[in-house]
């Protein structure tokens, strides 16, 4: 099988390109713009391979699109191609809205034209896997319950609002034209090639640096925490084995809130990289909380452990681990990465007008 995998030099998306070619004898061709989050480094290990092609295209560019299909003649489409970070969303809303909407149509609709060209057994077997985010269902109130696939959407950010615009055009397509969708919506992504904008990796590399650690509000926020490797092989087996049409929610089982995440990161950096700046905690700084910032996430992963026999392997503990000694081991990707673009300033705190 040949999978189109857009957005392949992200996080996720990298970890996907890393597990299909490492574990399957499947081929895939590597769909993205290169922004500031993208970075072919990531998949330094599987480039070399005759399974794999990169294909320099942004989504929203139609002709470049048609001409990818053409060429390389995909079996399914796996769309991990977005803007993903809420503070960026805050300061600047229209490159999500360009992006994860506009572009998500755009691919859409050429994937469709494609879809409609290919012979019937091509056809039946073709699939479109259109990968978003447990933020489309807002805020779960209190410390009880759990997103299911039926919750319903309550976007609270402008990047939470594009990625729901999107779930439901892909929706609107499988049901107005047929198109063999289906969608996945998963919890916080933690692990190995993280742009350091997110939490994870700018605790690490700030504390590394003695500058503060900020923290939003109290860090009362819960999310679930689920390893990226854990994730990539769940997105490989819905686009394989997974129905036309449903929803998967794909989670970690590991709730925690952020103040505890950060004090787990300092811990284990107190214990595999003491210096002058030990105990790291020391530099954890309480700062202004985000604009609509949601309280608690929550996700019930029990529909893709049932029907497709998906469950993480890595525990918390195990995945935060792994995921410190991989950024100590790799410091000079991280100031590779940052490009200048971004030297890990707060974002998104552009005041409510």
């Amino acid at each position: 099988m040949k999978l189109l995998i857009t957005g392949g030099a992200g996080f996720i998306g990298s970890a996907v390109i890393r597990h299909i070619i490492q574990n399957t004898a499947d081929s895939v061709v590597n769909v993205d713009k290169l922004t500031y989050a993208g970075n072919l480094e990531s998949l330094a290990e599987v480039d070399s391979s005759d399974r794999y092609a990169f294909e320099q295209v942004d989504i929203c560019d139609k002709a470049e699109l048609e001409r990818v299909f053409k060429e390389h003649r995909p079996d399914a489409v796996m769309h991990l191609a977005a803007e993903s970070h809420v503070d960026r969303s805050i300061d600047g809303p229209a490159a999500f809205i360009e992006t994860n909407i506009v572009g998500t149509y755009t691919l859409l609709e050429v994937a469709r034209a494609y879809w409609n060209g290919l012979d019937a057994e091509r056809r039946d077997a073709f699939r479109f896997h259109h990968i978003s985010t447990d933020e489309v269902y807002g805020d779960l109130e209190g410390p009880e319950g759990l997103f299911t696939e039926q919750t319903s959407y309550a976007p609270s950010s402008p990047y939470s609002a594009s990625k729901a615009s999107s779930d439901h055009l892909v929706r609107a397509w499988q049901r107005t034209y047929g198109m063999p969708t289906l969608i996945t919506n998963c919890s916080n992504n933690y692990g190995p090639y993280h742009f350091p904008e997110k939490l994870t990796p700018l605790v690490i590399l700030n504390a590394l640096e003695g500058k503060p650690l900020p923290i939003y509000g109290k860090g009362e926020q819960v999310r679930d925490w689920l390893y990226v490797e854990d994730h990539a092989r769940a997105l490989y087996q819905v686009v394989t084995k997974g129905e036309v049409g449903e929803t998967y929610n794909i989670g970690g089982h590991n709730e925690k809130q952020n103040i505890e995440v950060v004090h787990t990161i300092c811990s284990l950096l107190d214990e595999l990289a003491p210096s002058p700046h030990s105990p790291y905690a020391n530099l954890i700084t309480h700062v202004e909380d985000r604009p609509g910032h949601d309280l608690r996430y929550a996700i019930d992963a029990g529909k893709i452990e049932r029907e497709l026999g998906w469950r993480p392997e890595e525990t918390f503990e195990s995945g935060i681990r792994k995921t410190v000694q991989w950024y100590l081991d790799n410091l000079e990707w991280c100031r590779r990465v940052q490009d200048g673009s971004y030297q890990r300033e707060r974002l998104g705190t552009t005041p409510n007008l």
